[in-house]
């Protein structure tokens, strides 16, 4: 396995470079009569799908329906929460991608006729299209944990979706008093973000250390280990130590089994336990209109295709981001991006009759453990020559050792890495 450095890494997973460079022979496209294409969900991977699409082939009438005018990403999200970012600078609008061509629909996607291959939307509209692609990113599977439903959801935030919920925990951590105990409860695997609670954990005490030092977080985990675990301890030693109590599934049977939230507490299998902020991670799935358009299988996830990202289920029907089940990658804004390359590729080789050669994938995934201390994690990867998996070839890790300048750095890597990724987005 390849190590890669900070200058490889930078060359494969600009935003610009990587995935969506991989396959077209041609930069532009311009043949036969028009086509369609529909895409559901403008985040991370909606959003570059539909513009490279265009990019590649400008007579492709690309559609895309987005509830949201406006879009909070979820990276950099927690940060609002340690009180070094204002929320209004991870909002971003649909204006840029309205230059590229693309209409863009503000409705929420009901319904998918694959017989007619038609989209419904809440406003009573249909879209035409002859190829489909959907990145609904994820729904909260309420209710698995008792009592945790979209009512508790607003006393016990799960701000796992960025904006208001986001903008709610941040409220509630101002108001709560010095000496209070926050809660965090991460899900069980697969979901999205695997770093983003333990980020959040740390972003939360750094607001606590300098506003509320006498406050504790105890993070009651639904599994025995972590991504980038000890890159996050050590952070944790060396900037809040005492202050964050990590809990394994082992210690409690297995994470929150229920929660109160007019009691503020939450329960596992041997304590009930209050607290005065309790964020609620709960379990996942692919976004709800996979479900509508019979794209999920019992998993509650999307399988598809992986050179691709079609569905395995119903033929000219993509599926990206969270929502797809991309054996050998993360549930990433980063792998979503990838990934609607590779899909952008894709549908314009088929479309166009134009072979489709081996895609290549990035993703990286920064933490900010404090405002002078980032930890990374990036990879790229080619599909497997079975096609079973995304198989890693090269990445690299923040090393345990690294300088208190390597860590700095990492912070403004990760501030470069967040512009790159809202530029290639929306503009």
């Amino acid at each position: 396995m390849k190590k890669l450095n900070r200058r490889d890494f930078i060359k494969y997973g600009s935003g610009t470079v990587a995935a969506g460079a991989v396959t077209l022979g041609a930069p532009n496209i311009a043949l036969g009569s028009t086509k369609k294409v529909v895409v559901v969900g403008g985040g991370a991977g909606g959003a570059i799908a539909a513009k490279y699409i265009k990019r590649a082939d400008s007579s492709i009438d690309v559609t895309l329906i987005e509830t949201n005018k406006e879009y909070y990403t979820c990276f950099m999200s927690n940060e609002v929460l340690g009180g070094d970012r204002d929320i209004s600078t991870i909002r971003h609008g649909y204006e840029g991608l309205k230059k590229h061509g693309i209409n863009v629909v503000h409705a929420k996607a009901t319904g998918v006729d694959h017989d007619s291959k038609k989209v419904v939307t809440d406003a009573g509209d249909s879209f035409g299209y002859d190829r489909l692609v959907l990145s609904p990113g994820v729904s909260l599977k309420y209710g698995v944990i008792e009592g945790y439903d979209e009512a508790a959801a607003e006393a016990m935030p799960h701000a796992w979706k960025a904006g208001p919920q986001t903008g709610l925990l941040r409220k509630q951590l101002v108001e709560m008093k010095d000496g209070g105990t926050v809660i965090i409860a991460p899900p069980g695997n697969p979901f999205r973000c695997p770093p983003g609670p333990y980020e959040r954990a740390c972003q939360i005490a750094h607001y606590l250390k300098h506003n509320k030092p006498k406050s504790k977080i105890l993070v009651i985990d639904a599994k025995d280990k972590f991504s980038k675990q000890g890159l996050f301890m050590q952070g944790w030693k060396a900037c809040y130590d005492g202050m964050i109590d990590w809990v394994p599934a082992a210690d409690t049977g297995g994470g929150v089994t229920s929660v109160n939230a007019a009691e503020m507490t939450v329960s596992t299998d041997f304590d009930d336990i209050q607290g005065d902020v309790i964020n609620i991670i709960p379990p996942q799935h692919a976004g709800h209109i996979a479900h509508v358009a019979g794209v999920t299988d019992d998993s509650g996830w999307c399988p598809v295709n992986l050179g691709t990202f079609e569905s395995k289920i119903h033929a000219g029907v993509y599926v990206i981001g969270d929502a797809s089940a991309a054996k050998g990658m993360p549930k990433s804004g980063y792998a979503a991006n990838s990934q609607g390359k590779v899909c952008a590729t894709a549908i314009v080789a088929s479309l166009n009759d134009i072979e489709m050669t081996a895609p290549s994938y990035v993703n990286t995934c920064y933490s900010l453990i404090a405002p002078d201390y980032g930890i990374s994690v990036a990879a790229v990867y080619r599909l497997a020559e079975d096609h079973s998996k995304i198989a890693k070839v090269a990445g690299g890790l923040t090393p345990g050792d690294a300088s208190k300048e390597a860590l700095q750095r990492e912070v403004q890597y990760a501030y470069s890495w967040y512009d790159n990724i809202v530029a290639d987005m929306f503009t």
